[in-house]
């Protein structure tokens, strides 16, 4: 995988240092055990009440059942385009109410994206890359693989091996070579009221 390690203003674990987002990926399978332990991360995610509100339906391309293509098809035209190149796509599911009492659940979206973190950070440990997507239809998805009601699709993930030199796009492998950029802290780390940065 390609380095692309940030560089951070204050020191971070290296394993967040290094986690980017690929649009090029090596057509190499990943391997059962490396799957099978990112969506292991996700189990251990924190959520509100312990509620897990989280659900994933996964898709291997080499796996024959039509479940990668039907993923696939449910993307935004933009993120078909480069997200074929991955070997595994993922659909990101909540809960929008607790189990418990039927409630909702304010914190479904939150805890997914916690439960979508840990993989993306146990995927990065194992050599691999996470490519979140919000760029998909979400009603095409949950009748395509029907979804009952209560449970939001809302996210998509590529999951794979990053390497440009796998994929024949010029385009794509010039975002995966550009600059890594961020905010600075004192553009979202606020002390005494909104938008005054923190003082530590």
């Amino acid at each position: 995988m390609s380095d692309k390690t940030a560089d951070t203003a204050h020191t971070i674990h290296a394993t967040l240092a290094t986690r980017w987002s690929p649009y090029c990926f090596a057509p190499t399978p990943v391997a059962e055990a490396d799957l099978s332990s990112v969506f292991e991360a996700a189990r251990w995610a924190a959520s509100s009440y312990n509620e897990q509100p989280w659900r994933f339906i996964v898709g291997q391309k080499d796996a024959g059942d039509g479940v990668y293509r039907r993923i696939l098809g449910c993307l935004a035209e933009a993120n078909q385009h480069w997200a074929a190149n991955a070997p595994v796509l993922i659909l990101g599911l909540t809960s929008l109410h607790f189990d418990r009492n039927d409630t909702p659940n304010k914190a479904a979206h939150h805890d997914l994206g916690l439960a979508a973190a840990n993989m993306t950070v146990e995927a990065t440990v194992r050599g691999l890359a996470c490519h979140q997507m919000i760029g998909l239809d979400p009603d095409k998805a949950a009748a395509e693989f029907e979804v009952p009601a209560g449970v939001e699709v809302l996210t998509a993930i590529a999951l794979g091996v990053a390497d440009t030199s796998a994929v024949d796009d010029a385009d794509l492998a010039a975002r995966d070579q550009g600059e890594r950029a961020r905010r600075p802290l004192s553009d979202f780390v606020f002390g005494a009221r909104y938008g005054q940065s923190a003082r530590f």
